[in-house]
């Protein structure tokens, strides 16, 4: 009669509370308000969806294991020991909070399904299937969408969209990713696409995801893409470094074209209203979300708002559309539930876009967006978000798949 889900709560410092840190601790949540949050949309789903007289049964946990360090590469005794509480003590079907890749490696392991994996490559879900999902899209596939842009759209053609004396340049490509092997395997495979393309990817500069070191290294990596003549850099990057490093290129008086390859937050108006305007003005790329709509407008805090009356955690969007995919898997596998006929049933899927791109899920595409529209940043508009100052915006209108991409120079207004 229950789906138990579990949910690893640890209480530390991590991403989120440093993004709250440099926009006022306004983005701040809870251990508490995510309980709260997730509880309250089990419910909803409960209520709407068929699970077949079942119902999900949330259970948090507190963790052994520290999510910041695994993203680092460590901590992995730790993440086995939460993964063996989970599956051994909870004996849970899934887990909402499989983020890092050695809590979800383990995970898997044990045969819990789990849910986040963090742009992990396409060949590291499928040799967990059928136990790893996420609504972040497989690195290799943003490796593919970003490479087939970079080839197909800026190519060969100078640097119209850099600015102080890199403007107009001949276009001189860098990759800027974090370190780890996972990260780095969907570096690889965009520069080799690049290369097939007959294009020079350039410098490939690593950085560590150690959120106490990225102000140093912003200082490093600055000056090293200005001397190598850098006018154009990818960032396959997480939310916090890039606040960083335009800070420091606009000390350095360097404006390369920054483009945003959807990864992380990246691609949101809250996170580039962090980054120094000046610098953001030549950050465009693709993305695979759609506009945004006010906090209050979601599909999520509506969602939320049908079972309690107060208010949600600030990442109740995030949270909701995770669980909208376990809810999806779970109703259509059916009367019988298994890891198994979990993943026949997200293999049915009817394929839709929503505010989160195209979803879709078949062997190979075990992550939920599958497609890119083009954006800029322009510092002058305000977000439907948080009617601040500073978007983006869409350039098209269309939203293209791999291989849809098409070829020619991207019309941005003028920087």
């Amino acid at each position: 009669t229950t789906i138990k889900v579990a949910y690893r709560v640890l209480n530390e410092r991590g991403f989120q509370q440093t993004l709250a840190e440099l926009a006022g601790a306004s983005l701040v949540d809870t251990p508490d308000t995510i309980r709260k949050t997730v509880t309250a949309l089990a419910e909803y789903f409960n209520a709407r969806f068929q699970f077949y007289g079942r119902k999900l049964s949330i259970v948090f946990y507190d963790g052994k294991g520290s999510n910041t360090t695994e993203l680092l590469g460590g901590g992995r005794d730790k993440a086995e020991a939460d993964a063996i509480t989970v599956a051994d003590q909870i004996g849970a079907f899934a887990d909402l909070s499989a983020t890092s890749e050695p809590y979800a490696n383990a995970l898997a392991r044990r045969g819990v399904i789990g849910f986040g994996t963090p742009y992990l490559s396409r060949a590291w879900h499928e040799q967990r299937a059928p136990f790893a999902w996420s609504l972040a899209t497989d690195g290799t596939l943003v490796s593919e969408l970003a490479a087939e842009y970079g080839v197909k759209r800026l190519c060969g053609r100078p640097a119209r969209y850099a600015g102080g004396a890199l403007a107009g340049r001949p276009r001189v490509f860098a990759t800027l990713a974090p370190e780890n092997s996972w990260y780095q395997e969907s570096v690889e495979n965009a520069r080799r696409i690049f290369r097939e393309g007959g294009c020079d990817p350039g410098v490939n500069r690593k950085y560590v995801l150690d959120l106490g070191t990225m102000s140093n290294q912003a200082a490093n990596i600055i000056p090293a893409l200005k001397s190598a003549g850098v006018t154009t850099v990818f960032c396959g990057c997480d939310p916090i470094l890039p606040v960083f490093l335009s800070g420091v290129a606009n000390r350095e008086r360097y404006y390369p074209e920054f483009i945003v390859t959807g990864t992380a937050l990246t691609d949101t108006d809250i996170v580039g209203q962090l980054w120094d305007q000046t610098f953001a003005s030549h950050a465009f790329g693709v993305s695979s979300l759609s506009d945004p709509v006010p906090p209050q407008s979601t599909i999520a805090y509506e969602a939320y708002k049908t079972v309690r009356d107060d208010e949600p955690a600030f990442s109740v969007d995030l949270v909701y559309y995770q669980m909208y995919m376990l809810a999806i898997g779970v109703q259509l596998a059916g009367p019988r539930l298994t890891p198994a006929t979990f993943e026949q049933g997200m293999f049915r899927y009817p394929a839709r876009t929503g505010p989160v791109g195209l979803w879709r899920f078949g062997p190979g595409d075990r992550t939920a967006a599958n497609d890119v529209r083009e954006i800029y940043w322009d510092p002058s508009a305000v977000s439907t978000y948080n009617a601040k100052q500073g978007a983006y915006r869409g350039t098209t209108g269309q939203r293209w798949v791999a291989g849809r991409i098409p070829p020619g120079e991207p019309e941005l207004p003028s920087r």
